[in-house]
């Protein structure tokens, strides 16, 4: 019948790739030619990248709608502010392409790159895919474009990409860089510093590259580190690419070795007391490109296991030896961690590798120190925050120094009135040190003197106890606890998750 009203037509979100027109598919040409209105996004200036890119493949003859964003920046006159000047932007642009479908017409909607892959278009299909048809045609996405720019693998064998927007902030950009084997991180722009140092501060730098403007006759690709940011357009993208280098594996030098033009260098790791949440972002990306691992074997234990990596567990009593093994190592050009638990710095191994190096002729072996949280902090934070105010460290162990040096300390520390954290207190053949603790404390301090017992603190059999040096027990310590003796300012408050220990800021 004349009157009857035209089927509705079907909406085509349509991936033109990067920008090189070469790059949009075949099916993606011939839906282009097909159609009968030619959608496109712009920013305010009205230029649509998409509309350059799929120019080749329209007729002539096409009704087009080129859809202006009203604002390009979270900065607006709009009474309900960005979220709802943009909104009210979508609802808007859906309807012109509505009235399109309505008579009959299709609509292919033009996306560069892929249609569902950080694309405009989503916004209109899910404001019109439950009242007409929709068909997506995928397009190459720019993290395909930017890997071949770089022309290095993204990912080998079972490694991960992740994908992530410049426009996180810094804190999660660093702990997500750290956590993966290669990244792409797009958006950049105005967020490119941010970036920039978030990469920096996952160890990721040197690997790192930019491009800008993939497949374009303007595109450029260059080491992220020497980008001049005020030079950085929207579309770029900071790249990592795979850590397993296959061309340097097929001419004999084993991935994440150092090149013949690299100084010899050494990372010198704390992975916390505990878990591994506990470890930095900085820590993970030195444990993931590492080619050896050198430790304790309590410690290097805790390194998650990675194919190829080769791991040196030795006893906890020659810390020199390891260190200088460690040092051959790099020397000889692989990339090497050394780990301790806590902080590599807080009677740890990177005194021992500086030692080391001083006494063996390093001089040409770069020694970064990576922090770590410490036993310390771990401890007084389960307590409380018995280390609020001055505090100091100590060792109890006298296997490299005097007791008579231990208890003069220890003495001083206490009659200074400081909140003393005290490491190695006792192990199975040292269990005197720990119950002359107790005496020092009693007498300098007094039986009401807090004193905090953590042992295991992150691990399977953490405990906790908050006490005083009356009620003390040394028979309960072991090489796996941190004690934490209080000041006379040290309190208990009862709360509703049991004891908590803390030390007021004023004194």
């Amino acid at each position: 019948m004349s009157g009857d009203s035209p089927a509705p037509g079907t909406l085509y979100g349509v991936g033109l790739g990067p920008g090189d027109p070469e790059l949009v598919t075949v099916r993606g040409a011939r839906v282009i030619a097909e159609a009968d209105v030619v959608a496109f996004h712009a920013a305010r200036h009205g230029n649509s990248i998409a509309r350059d890119t799929a120019a080749a493949y329209m007729r002539g003859d096409q009704l087009e709608e080129l859809l202006v964003y009203p604002l390009t920046v979270e900065e607006t006159d709009h009474p309900g502010g960005y979220e709802a000047a943009i909104e009210e932007f979508y609802a808007e642009a859906a309807q012109r392409l509505a009235a399109h479908l309505r008579a009959g017409r299709d609509v292919a909607l033009c996306a560069a790159g892929d249609p569902l892959f950080y694309s405009s278009f989503m916004h209109m299909y899910t404001r019109l895919c439950d009242e007409f048809s929709c068909e997506i045609v995928p397009g190459v996405t720019a993290v395909s474009a930017v890997s071949a720019a770089v022309t290095r693998p993204l990912v080998e064998g079972e490694e991960v990409l992740t994908v992530l927007p410049g426009t996180l902030d810094e804190a999660t950009l660093t702990e997500r860089l750290a956590q993966t084997d290669s990244a792409v991180v797009m958006k950049l722009g105005r967020t490119f510093a941010k970036v920039r140092r978030a990469v920096a501060a996952a160890g990721r730098l040197d690997e790192a590259r930019y491009v800008e403007r993939a497949t374009w006759p303007a595109q450029r690709v260059e080491p992220l580190a020497d980008v001049d940011a005020d030079t950085v357009p929207y579309f770029s993208a900071a790249v990592i690419p795979s850590p397993e280098d296959t061309r340097r594996r097929v001419a004999g030098v084993p991935a994440g070795s150092a090149g013949h033009d690299e100084a010899p260098r050494l990372v010198v790791i704390g992975t916390g007391p505990g878990p591994a949440g506990w470890r930095t972002p900085e820590v993970d990306a030195a444990l993931r490109t590492a080619t050896d691992v050198v430790g304790y074997a309590t410690y290097t234990r805790r390194v998650p296991p990675r194919p190829g990596q080769r791991i040196h567990s030795s006893d906890n009593r020659v810390e020199v030896e390891r260190a200088t093994f460690a040092l051959d190592l790099a020397r000889a050009g692989r990339r090497v961690v050394v780990v301790s638990g806590g902080d590599p710095g807080v009677f740890a191994m990177a005194s021992a590798v500086f030692e080391a190096a001083e006494a063996g002729g390093y001089a040409d072996v770069e020694i970064e120190v990576l922090p770590g949280v410490t036993a310390a902090s771990a401890v007084a934070a389960r307590a409380g925050a018995p280390l609020g105010h001055d505090f100091a460290m100590i060792s109890l162990s006298d296997r490299l120094k005097p007791w008579e040096v231990v208890e003069a300390r220890l003495r001083a520390l206490l009659s200074a009135d400081l909140a003393v954290a005290v490491y190695n207190p006792a192990s199975r053949s040292r269990r005197e040190q720990v119950v002359r603790l107790r005496d020092v404390a009693l007498e300098v301090g007094g039986s009401d003197r807090v004193v905090i017992v953590g042992r295991d603190v992150g691990g399977a059999e953490e405990s906790l106890t908050v006490t005083t040096a009356a009620a003390f027990d040394p028979d309960v310590v072991d090489m796996r606890t941190l004690l934490i003796v209080g000041s006379s300012r040290t309190r208990v408050l009862d709360t509703a998750a049991g004891p908590r220990a803390y030390t007021p800021r004023s004194y």
